[in-house]
């Protein structure tokens, strides 16, 4: 029989690219996307209709709305949160509701529905400042921010539902993704869209700190592999491209690909508390290789190239406001 995913977070950018990658492939998709009275769903918007696409709407923080959804599923990938790390430092109750309680409620959700598979989603930002290069999953959580504090916590309560009731669950943790939809808050499209809107003069944060970046399409890719992996229940696992690039390098790459000769200002209120930047984000993807054969498709020019045509696109261009700071 075909199988039946549940996504939750489904209307945001890896949701909605993971909807998208797995109808590809030919599986149901269940897709959550948070409710709203304007009964938009987001990214899942620019999605086909597909007869294998059941979207519904509605939020994680309910335990009674989780267990609903989550029947008749056989794996539950679990991407809803509150994502923006200056956000978090503006409203950090709200990150612990959606993020560490959200995470309990598709867990015992999952649980209580016949022990559901899930591939509940961490971050790279779980790690903080490397210790040491590359990061591999034995590396200590620092909660730098009350959002990377959040997913910490996030990621223990899916753990413990392995360990006390043998929910069969994996930690994905993904490194920076990038592409297409991507929110305006991120980096890569706070240059691109800048630049593509004709601004002389883009506006950014610190540009010495290092990133591992993954573009999105591999990220999906690694998470149907966990999926697919019995050897790496009960195990966190890092996707990622094995390789890092300060963000000045990255400012430069994109100006290259653009033809820009745009300059760069600091600007204090994109910039992180001392203690809360992340200075450096390098993965070791040994362990989902090894295990899975899991492989990048996509280096960071090959993955940057496909990114700006997108954000270059009229169409897709008129749907983020540049000169405006989002957190």
């Amino acid at each position: 029989m075909m199988q039946t995913f549940l996504i939750t977070g489904a209307d945001g950018f890896i949701g909605s690219h993971l909807t998208e990658y797995l109808l590809e492939k030919g599986y149901k998709v269940r897709a959550l996307a948070q409710y709203n009275s304007f009964n938009n769903w987001g990214w899942l918007e620019d999605i086909p209709e597909n007869n294998n696409l059941e979207i519904i709407t509605g939020d994680v923080r309910d335990p009674h709305f989780c267990k609903e959804i989550t029947r008749g599923v056989d794996v539950i990938f679990h991407l809803a949160a509150l994502i923006a790390i200056p956000y978090s430092y503006v409203a950090p109750d709200s990150y612990v509701d959606t993020n560490v309680k959200g995470t309990l409620n598709i867990c015992q959700a999952a649980k209580e529905n016949g022990n559901i598979r899930v591939i509940h989603t961490s971050t790279s930002e779980v790690y903080g400042t490397a210790q040491y290069v590359p990061i591999d999953e034995k590396h200590p959580k620092q909660p730098q921010s009350p959002y990377s504090a959040s997913k910490i916590g996030a990621d223990a309560m899916a753990m413990s539902f392995y360990n006390a009731f043998e929910l069969p669950v994996t930690i994905a943790r993904p490194f920076n993704t990038y592409g297409p939809r991507q929110s305006a808050r991120a980096i890569i499209p706070t240059i691109i869209t800048q630049i593509a809107n004709g601004m002389k003069e883009i506006k950014l944060g610190d540009l010495s700190p290092t990133r591992d970046f993954n573009f999105v399409k591999d990220t999906c890719k690694g998470f149907l592999a966990l999926a697919e992996s019995d050897a790496l229940i009960g195990k966190e696992v890092n996707i990622c491209s094995n390789y890092e690039i300060s963000m000045k390098n990255l400012l430069n790459l994109i100006k290259r690909i653009m033809k820009s000769d745009v300059k760069f200002i600091t600007e204090d209120q994109r910039l992180r508390p001392k203690n809360s930047e992340v200075f450096r984000l390098w993965g070791d993807n040994k362990l989902i290789s090894e295990l899975t054969g899991f492989e990048p498709d996509y280096d960071i020019e090959k993955g940057l190239r496909e990114t700006c045509e997108w954000f270059s696109n009229p169409e897709n261009l008129k749907k983020y406001k540049a000169g405006i700071y989002n957190v």
